[in-house]
């Protein structure tokens, strides 16, 4: 393996997105990662994804979405739950929704090589975020379940929201998770 991609690959590790936080990319920058989504594996060319950009001006209503999902999970969750639950929608920078795609007029790719291709999509990014020098965060949560953020984001019935992908500056990190070993996830037939 080239030098510099394992590097890349093995050097990058997840970043909580409350340990994310400004300078977040350029504007070329976001445009170059986003990009590099373009080339994940694509299975007939569907582009069985997308990312929606969450800006600063609409981080409130992403904030109120994720208080009224924990309001309705835990009714007896404390005004500073509710307060942290709105605070995620503020973490980090940049802020995608990655949305996976179902729709496929010829219905010859199944669901799971559309997700596989999304996920591949969200490691080019991460990785194309990564070699710029910024941190990123993958979550996730009951709240992607809801229909309150179906209609945030205005998804149709062949739309899944899958996670949010956040990119910033790394202000605060933990020591490096230890990788599993290869015994642990391959094995031969």
């Amino acid at each position: 393996m080239d030098h510099f991609a394992e590097k890349l690959i093995h050097g990058r590790t997840h970043i909580s997105p409350k340990r994310l936080g400004d300078p977040g990319p350029s504007e070329s920058q976001k445009e170059s990662i986003l990009l590099a989504a373009s080339a994940a594996p694509d299975h007939g060319r569907k582009v069985p994804w997308h990312f929606i950009e969450i800006q600063e001006s609409s981080r409130a209503s992403l904030g109120d979405v994720f208080y009224q999902c924990l309001l309705e999970r835990d009714q007896s969750a404390t005004t500073i739950q509710l307060q942290e639950a709105r605070d995620k929608a503020l973490r980090g920078p940049l802020l995608f929704i990655a949305i996976a795609n179902y729709h496929d007029t010829s219905d010859q790719i199944s669901k799971q090589e559309k997700l596989i291709s999304l996920g591949c999509a969200i490691q080019n990014i991460i990785l194309s975020a990564y070699a710029y020098g910024y941190g990123s965060g993958l979550s996730s949560g009951r709240a992607l379940e809801s229909i309150y953020i179906r209609n945030l984001f205005q998804l149709s019935d062949h739309e899944d929201p899958i996670c949010f992908i956040t990119i910033g500056t790394v202000l605060k990190n933990k020591p490096d998770r230890i990788r599993p070993g290869l015994s642990e996830y391959h094995s031969i037939f």
